[in-house]
């Protein structure tokens, strides 16, 4: 009796991947696992150490959901500094790269920005194996670093890293990208990209994130927030996530003894927060990361959820944390520019307020006005956000057509009766 074929290679490199809490890890193993389930012996590249705590310790390889995830040493050093993150970075994609090249049977590839430079490795692989590659854009370098001020326009470092993303738009098959704005930047670059572009968010993670009531949450009650109204961020803390203004008008309310603000998550922003605290605001709490089996909880916890975009980093930097919010049926507070994707949100479902950026009075107002809104007027709002994200912006939908663009031209795919076993036949 003939043996069955080996299934096609999907290959997939990616610095993060769960149990790494870092969100663009999660999505990427939500499409890896899809494409398992299609028939693909997908395989992933990831670093054996966590993004933000290089002390977590990953397994050198193991199968998760039907994925074959691969751990490379020596990827990730933490972020103390740019060097040496961009050290972890190049050390990572080259030995990508070179283990990828022993791979058999690859149909596709599918790079992200995470780390940047993956896209060079991407570029190089497609050409080198003769198979398409799928470009995940998730944020935009060194757009990012000039908008933040780390890099100078025009200098070594800013062509240089044009040049590899010249070089992946170029090459690549197709291109997601996350919402309108990034997709008018890239144009500006002079690379044609609007014949292979696909303009989707990224999905929630439906699964873990759901409506918790707060007299039913464990969170609330370990926490002591029994009636408290809780505004909470949760997520990277940044400098393209500004929280100055928030954080100012969180000690004018300090008045407010049932408003409580709880900061939940890493990045080099949270020193602000934390000095805060030190200093004697009494309202604000700062928390590290939560695991993602616990997430439904802290999520839920909030009364109010805070989305904060940089001025400066609309179309840059994709604010993935409000789907979390709106999956948990909670209203939301834009910190940030108007227009932008989460404004356009607001508006478009109305769904929350929103505050400019160094507008202290602004948000002081707006943060007396939440904490006497009705109860009912929150509901609606809540049940609003959870609708949308529950329909257009569902995990079945979005999760869906981002892997028909993957799958899309691949050199090879899972003969029929493979993708029959799988239950992910799609039309």
């Amino acid at each position: 009796m003939p043996s069955n074929p080996p299934k096609p290679v999907f290959l997939i490199i990616s610095q993060v991947y769960v149990p790494d809490p870092a969100s663009v890890g999660q999505h990427i193993a939500d499409a890896a696992a899809e494409m398992s389930r299609r028939g693909y012996h997908a395989v992933v590249y990831a670093s054996a150490r966590g993004y933000d705590d290089p002390t977590k310790r990953y397994p050198s390889r193991e199968m998760l959901n039907g994925v074959d995830v691969r751990r490379l040493p020596l990827s990730s050093f933490g972020k103390k500094s740019i060097a040496i993150r961009l050290l972890a970075q190049w050390l990572f994609v080259l030995q990508a790269m070179l283990r990828s090249l022993f791979l058999r049977n690859v149909a596709g590839i599918m790079v992200s920005t995470s780390p940047p430079f993956c896209g060079f490795a991407g570029a190089v692989l497609s050409r080198l194996k003769g198979v398409p590659v799928k470009y995940w854009l998730m944020d935009l370098n060194p757009d990012q670093m000039i908008a933040l001020g780390k890099a100078r326009p025009g200098s070594l470092q800013v062509r240089v890293f044009d040049f590899f993303n010249r070089m992946i738009l170029r090459r690549s098959s197709d291109i997601v990208m996350m919402d309108r704005f990034m997709l008018e930047r890239v144009k500006k670059k002079g690379v044609p990209v609007e014949d292979k572009t696909a303009v989707m968010p990224p999905w929630s993670h439906e699964e873990e994130v759901h409506d918790i009531p707060h007299e039913q949450n464990p969170f609330r009650a370990k926490h002591n927030l029994a009636g408290k109204f809780v505004v909470m961020y949760s997520g990277n803390h940044s400098p393209a996530n500004p929280l100055a203004t928030l954080l100012d008008a969180a000690e004018r309310v300090q008045d407010l003894p049932n408003v409580v603000f709880m900061f939940i998550g890493g990045g080099g922003g949270k020193k602000e927060v934390d000095d805060r605290i030190a200093r004697g605001v009494t309202n604000i709490r700062s928390l590290p990361y939560q695991p993602l089996s616990e997430i439904k909880y802290s999520l839920s916890a909030a009364d109010v959820h805070v989305v904060s975009i940089g001025d400066e980093v609309v179309g840059i930097v994709h604010p993935c944390k409000v789907y979390g919010a709106m999956a948990v049926s909670r209203p939301i507070l834009l910190l940030g520019p108007n227009p932008s994707h989460v404004s356009d949100l607001i508006v478009n479902h109305r769904i929350g307020w929103h505050i400019n950026h160094g507008d202290v009075d602004g948000a002081e107002r707006v943060l007396r006005e939440m904490a006497t809104t009705t109860g009912d007027r929150l509901a609606d709002m809540g049940q609003r956000a959870g609708q949308v994200v529950a329909t257009t912006l569902s995990k079945k939908s979005l999760q869906g057509r981002f892997c028909d663009v993957l799958e899309r031209g691949l050199r090879t795919q899972p003969n029929s009766s493979a993708r029959a076993l799988t239950g992910a036949a799609h039309p």
